[in-house]
């Protein structure tokens, strides 16, 4: 018999996934590796998640073909290079719950800093090239250990204040670059192993239809109902993050 549990979660992740690899919900993301990691080991479910995210980036790529804002990925990219090759140096010695908790933190100040006056004199600023390229290598390296690259993907790009659509393009051609530069490191890892391979296989229709939806959605959403939610998800996620890093970390390596 199929194990029910396992599927309805997975199901679950993917979708929740598909439709933030649209750019209506982009950070909610991130709670893909966490909520498989219920059902399988976090690895795994890294490995597992890769194929399907390569999908989910064909069909936003495709879609937002003519607005990605070109200025933003090249002066993130260069250093999403190196954090992933950073990330794969340092994959036997750099903990899941570690990444999870230090992006958690990063992210709840990131969020802070938005509420503070002199984030309003920041917005709309052209993008700063070093400033870009640390968060581009941060990114590029959490997204490599646990395909949480959002949050610092977002640091940098939400206070552009893009349009909604121009938003979800810049985000989709960056990941779509940053994934496909995972798929030698995680076959030599092992991440891409025949299990893996067949799940992420059973649930690509899964993938589909949730990208699909979301792109329907994005284009009609107001600039205002964008940001907002955008922020509240992140809020959100920064404590899930913070909070399962932080047990992982100092309370499961104790017991064990």
């Amino acid at each position: 018999m199929p194990d029910i549990y396992f599927w309805t979660v997975a199901v679950l992740a993917i979708f929740i996934v598909a439709l933030s690899k649209s750019g209506l919900v982009g950070s909610l993301g991130m709670v893909g590796v966490p909520l498989l990691s219920l059902v399988m080991p976090a690895r795994d479910a890294a490995g597992m998640m890769l194929p399907l995210l390569l999908v989910m980036d064909a069909i936003a790529v495709w879609t937002y073909r003519k607005d990605a804002d070109w200025r933003i990925l090249k002066i993130m990219l260069p250093g999403a290079m190196v954090g992933t090759i950073i990330g794969w140096v340092l994959w036997s010695f750099v903990s899941d719950d570690m990444v999870l908790l230090f992006v958690g933190v990063l992210t709840l100040l990131f969020i802070l800093d938005a509420l503070l006056p002199i984030r309003k004199k920041l917005l709309g600023l052209p993008p700063s090239k070093p400033w870009g390229t640390f968060w581009g290598g941060f990114a590029g390296f959490t997204s490599f250990i646990s395909h949480t690259g959002g949050p610092p993907f977002q640091i940098y790009v939400l206070p552009q204040k893009l349009s909604p659509v121009i938003f979800s393009g810049t985000t989709a051609f960056f990941f779509a670059i940053v994934n496909s530069a995972k798929l030698v490191p995680y076959f030599f890892l092992g991440q891409l192993n025949v299990a893996n391979l067949t799940h992420a296989a059973i649930l690509v229709p899964v993938a589909i239809v949730g990208v699909l939806l979301g792109v329907l959605l994005v284009r009609r959403i107001s600039v205002k109902r964008f940001y907002q939610l955008t922020y509240w998800l992140v809020f959100l996620l920064a404590l899930k993050l913070i909070y399962d890093g932080a047990m992982g970390v100092f309370f499961t390596s104790h017991v064990a």
